[in-house]
């Protein structure tokens, strides 16, 4: 019997779909996958290239892929024996996260998870969505709305507000944005953070949404938060948080929301290369992801499940009221060397709010950072 390993990321959403998903697959081909976890952060941030030492499997971020081409630690799933099956995961991705997997015309994953920066809210404490961020505002002055800003999350805001305003980030050298307009991104964020409470510094997604989901919380909204369906699901955890497209600015439409989600990868290093692509590909599949990848707590990538009317009635209708936000979604900087930039600007930012730095000063530094991201 053939087995093989895969990393995975430490949440419900992230670990058990592909523990239901494995089942099934083992059943059907006697192949054994055994999945193992890390956390968020480490998901974040932990070098590829030493999973795919250890693993057969891995499940990645897209800003990696520059950096993985380098190291070749995977391998490219674009097999032309498997055309078919290739432009039909393809055809059904939401959003641009089948793209944002492919580099330097290779296809490094496949997306298993689609997720963007978008709005939560407690329905039982708000009767709709906020349409408008200035509201957002008036909302944390009252201690009511909460915004994560561990790194790199302060990142992935500002990044979010740049494109939405219409001047997004750079994703080649020299500046990562104007100072004009990086002034401007951080000037909204200084309006938001100034109402909450310092903790938000220290927390990430999970954390608000755990916080948010607690009866007596004191927080009602979160305007840019990765979406976590399982928060929708009844009995997660004791109020449900419902998700919606994320708040604009003078009436936008709601584009340029920081891509997130997930992709499965192979490590090159595999002795089972074949079997672990074939997995790659059924568990990307439009039935997989609409069927046992969504029932088993997963927040699919393909569109099969996102029109779904059996997936959205039990989360609280998360896919149909999120979709304009991640089908207008930034793709990040993917090159080798932004990576190792994400981690140090997200600290720059959010030490530089708290410590009340300059934003022009702010802005130079993340500018000087981004174009050594390029000389790694």
């Amino acid at each position: 019997m053939t087995k093989l390993r895969g990393m995975t990321w430490s949440h419900p959403r992230g670990y058990d779909p592909m523990v239901a998903c494995s089942k099934v697959w083992q059943d059907k081909t006697g192949v054994e996958i055994s999945w193992e976890k890390r956390s968020l952060q480490d998901f974040e941030t932990f070098p590829v290239e030493e999973l795919a030492a250890q693993y057969d499997l891995i499940v990645i971020d897209h800003p990696h892929v520059g950096q993985i081409t380098r190291e070749n630690c995977l391998l490219p799933l674009d097999d032309a024996a498997h055309a078919d099956e290739l432009v039909a995961i393809e055809a059904g991705t939401v959003g641009r996260s089948y793209p944002s997997y492919n580099w330097q015309g290779r296809q490094w994953a496949f997306p298993l998870d689609a997720a963007t920066q978008v709005q939560a809210y407690r329905p039982d404490q708000l009767s709709a969505q906020v349409k408008d961020l200035s509201e957002f505002v008036m909302l944390a002055k009252e201690g009511r709305a909460i915004l994560p800003m561990r790194p790199p999350h302060s990142l992935m805001t500002f990044i979010t507000l740049a494109a939405h305003l219409g001047t997004p980030c750079s994703i080649e050298r020299p500046d990562f944005i104007a100072k004009a307009d990086g002034e401007a991104v951080l000037d909204w964020i200084a309006r938001l953070v100034a109402g909450m409470d310092v903790s938000c510094y220290e927390m990430d997604p999970i954390a608000v949404l755990d916080l948010m989901g607690k009866p007596d919380s004191p927080y009602v909204a979160s305007p840019f938060i990765y979406g976590y369906v399982n928060y929708s699901f009844e009995g997660f955890r004791q109020a449900r948080i419902a998700f919606a497209d994320m708040p604009v600015i003078d009436g936008r439409t709601p584009n340029g929301s920081a891509l997130g989600g997930t992709g499965i990868a192979v490590s090159a290093r595999t002795r089972a290369p074949e079997e672990a692509k074939a997995f790659a590909r059924w568990i990307a599949g439009g039935p997989v992801q609409a069927g046992i990848y969504a029932n088993g707590n997963g927040q699919p990538g393909h569109a099969n499940a996102w029109v779904s009317d059996a997936v959205n009635a039990s989360a609280l209708d998360f896919y149909r009221n999120t979709r304009a936000t991640l089908e207008g979604a930034y793709v990040r900087p993917r090159h080798d060397g932004y990576m190792a930039f994400q981690s140090d600007a997200s600290e720059m930012i959010s030490d530089g709010l708290r410590s009340g730095e300059r934003h022009t000063v702010l802005i130079d530094r993340l500018n000087r950072r981004f174009a050594q991201s390029f000389e790694a």
